[in-house]
């Protein structure tokens, strides 16, 4: 009897023991929805690179002790494609998808997976967002099956905004933004905020342009000329920033750009050293941080012979993982109320997935384009020239309230 009773206790304790780590050893996949063709691809497929790479350092260590397996899906910058790229991930088993490219496709994916997740219990799909910064995600389109994991623009916006106020040199500013949500919000916010801190600064142009399809952006270098600004501000981004600052270069524009994605594939080697003191860029990192994101940026160009500047891969990766290993499952109904207001450090301090609206909260870093140097060495692009830090934000600085309304499940 004596026996029997000890053999019982060591199967509850094995039982408890393997639901302790119940996820220990599975398979994530995650489905990345970007393009990888069209005048956008070579970002998309920067960044395809990125999530795998991660997802092969994550593998090695992670507090979960799962594996992760990134699946690439070609969505040519289209919302029309992307739901059907996200139906093919649904049919592969695929429950976490990841997209950052376009606020337009992702507002498309967050009505898809709140509809998909409504009408297939046990099935749901849980949407990380990694760069698609359109702030109504996590306001009044806020979804309990979204996470965002980079500033939205109006945070980005207040922390730029914070520094430009104190230069006295800008007077007058010209806006020029991509003609969707995210350019249209940029502009919106920039008025707001400069209204506000400085209302001497005169906004004396404004442009919205269509999204990747520019190739000659000499007529809008010839207007913000005639304008008279001193300044720029533009949330472009891919080609659309990289034309941008060409034409500028080309067209003898000497004004200050204040930009969100400078250090995005292509910008650099359209910059050169043209742009040497005169462009500026808002982000939740740089080139020159040192610690962890200095050796995955060494090792990302030692195995493509690219740069590795999209870190909110990283928090995906890192937050993921403590989310399922307090979840004990990787389930992600059980991992969505897992990450909710997690906090942990990163690679740039502490960052903590606000409980009310699944807006990631983060320093932010304003930089400036000049020679890389002893203190300030990489150099993107092999153009000789870096983002040095000039102004760290702490994540209270740009934090923006929030007016979502989270509809969580029973």
């Amino acid at each position: 009897m004596k026996f029997k009773q000890q053999l019982v206790s060591l199967a509850i304790l094995a039982a408890v023991g393997s639901a302790a780590f119940a996820q220990s050893g599975e398979t994530v996949k995650i489905a990345l929805i970007d393009p990888q063709s069209g005048l956008m691809g070579p970002l998309g497929l920067n960044q395809l690179r990125s999530f795998q790479f991660f997802a092969d350092t994550f593998t090695k260590s992670n507090a979960a002790g799962v594996k992760y397996e990134v699946v690439g899906f070609d969505n040519k910058l289209s919302p029309a494609e992307s739901l059907n790229a996200l139906k093919a991930a649904m049919d592969q088993g695929i429950r976490y998808i990841a997209q950052g490219n376009g606020s337009s496709v992702a507002g498309a994916l967050i009505d898809a997976v709140n509809k998909h997740n409504e009408r297939n219990p046990g099935k749901e799909v849980l949407f990380l967002n990694y760069a698609a910064v359109d702030p109504d995600f996590t306001n009044s389109k806020c979804s309990y099956w979204h996470f965002r994991f980079d500033a939205d623009t109006s945070m980005k916006m207040e922390a730029m905004t914070t520094f430009m106020k104190d230069q006295p040199d800008i007077k007058k500013v010209y806006l020029l933004n991509q003609n969707y949500s995210h350019g249209q919000q940029v502009a919106k916010f920039a008025k707001e905020n400069l209204s506000r801190k400085r209302p001497d600064i005169q906004v004396v142009g404004e442009d919205l342009h269509p999204l990747a399809q520019v190739r000659d952006f000499s007529p809008y270098i010839a207007k913000i000329k005639a304008s008279g600004a001193d300044t720029v501000i533009t949330g472009n981004w891919g080609s659309d920033l990289a034309l941008l600052v060409k034409a500028a270069n080309e067209g003898g524009y000497n004004g200050k750009f204040y930009t969100y994605y400078t250090g995005v594939t292509g910008t650099p080697t359209a910059l050169s050293t043209g742009g040497a003191g005169r462009v500026y860029q808002i982000a939740y990192q740089h080139y020159n941080m040192g610690g962890p994101m200095e050796k995955w940026m060494a090792d990302f160009k030692k195995r493509y012979n690219d740069d590795m500047f999209t870190g909110s891969v990283p928090h995906i990766f890192t937050a993921l993982s403590i989310a399922m290993k307090n979840a004990k499952s990787t389930d992600p109904v059980k991992v969505a109320a897992a990450l909710e207001g997690l906090k942990t450090n990163s690679f740039n301090g502490e960052i903590e997935l606000r409980k009310t609206d699944h807006q990631i909260q983060q320093t932010l870093f304003l930089t400036v384009w000049q020679k890389a140097d002893k203190k300030y060495p990489y150099s993107p692009e092999n153009t000789g020239m870096t983002l040095a830090p000039v102004k760290t934000f702490e994540p209270y600085v740009a934090s923006t309230p929030t007016s979502c309304q989270m509809k969580r499940p029973s």
